[in-house]
């Protein structure tokens, strides 16, 4: 049978189940069988890229920047990505068209040498590298060492098990589509320690006017969820968020109704602001660029001095 739909993936065993999960839903949305999808995985800088943090190399554009050029000189039709890895500036010509129902949030602790932070000996290493994760935990911990932890999941666990860090924490929802559920020792609660914007969504990214595709799409589109990152994403942009910026942000909807809670911190975690907004769904981005003028007002111009 000839292909109908080529879908773009990192190479990632995390992206490709991504990437296998949308086109389990295209074939069960449209009856269409395995041999209708060519999964094309390609290599992304930031894949590449594993000897610094990513604000230092370019930010989140290195795990799309390839996949997207793929997407514009057509080797592929779609591009399936992780929601939080997404700039909030997309390049001319494409759209996010299509979002999966989103998993759970909340961000998971690995624990060697303790099952919760709270309970790790002083100063013992943690390894992350999201610069919101490192400036949460310095909030919970200040005692603790910090150490950047590069690599996929499967390379983080590895690392836990070499020793390199007594800790480490990732996405639940990651962990989940892995099958890796029963390595977490504790889960982080939305409130104290708030996901990135995007988290645990999966998101669908195609060039805009391409009509068959957008229908294919449609099918599989969940709207709470479009909603939910519309207003994650707008209160991104509005704080200029990239890799540079500890920027935390969680958006609810049921029933129409769209509850936001967003959080700006300092990169070693002794200063925050936090902000919460409710509306209707249909005014999702409305919503996260006001809760971002919010928040930035709080927290004055100054906040932003030396880390932006």
């Amino acid at each position: 049978m000839q292909t109908i739909l080529r879908i773009g993936t990192r190479g990632s065993p995390l992206a490709l189940a991504q990437a296998h999960e949308t086109q389990a839903r295209l074939m069960a949305a449209h009856g269409m069988p395995a041999e209708a999808f060519e999964v094309v995985v390609i290599s992304t800088s930031g894949d590449r890229i594993q000897d610094r943090p990513l604000s230092e190399a370019g930010g989140k554009g290195l795990f799309t920047k390839e996949i997207e050029e793929a997407l514009l000189a057509r080797r592929i039709d779609i591009a399936v990505h992780s929601s939080k890895d997404m700039p909030t500036q997309l390049p001319d010509g494409l759209e996010l068209s299509a979002f999966l129902p989103r998993e759970d949030a909340r961000d998971a602790f690995v624990g060697k040498a303790a099952k919760t932070i709270a309970d790790l000996p002083h100063g013992a290493k943690v390894g992350s590298s999201s610069l919101r994760r490192q400036a949460l935990i310095r909030r919970m911990r200040p005692d603790l060492d910090v150490v950047m932890f590069r690599g996929n999941v499967q390379t983080r666990l590895r690392k836990l098990d070499e020793g390199v860090a007594a800790g480490t924490i990732l996405a639940y929802a990651g962990l989940k589509r892995l099958g890796l559920d029963h390595v977490v020792t504790d889960l982080m609660p939305l409130d104290g320690f708030p996901p990135a914007p995007g988290q645990g969504a999966i998101c669908i990214e195609s060039r805009i006017g391409d009509r068959d595709v957008e229908k294919m799409l449609a099918a599989i589109h969940d709207a709470p969820t479009g909603q939910a990152l519309a207003c994650e994403r707008a209160f991104l942009a509005a704080l200029d968020g990239s890799c540079r910026t500890p920027i935390a942000g969680y958006a609810a909807v049921e029933a129409g109704k769209l509850s936001f809670a967003g959080l700006i911190i300092s990169p070693d975690g002794t200063q925050s602001h936090t902000v919460e907004l409710q509306g209707p769904a249909q005014d999702a981005a409305r919503i996260g660029a006001e809760a971002a003028r919010t928040v930035r007002a709080k927290a004055g111009e100054k906040f932003f001095d030396g880390w932006l």
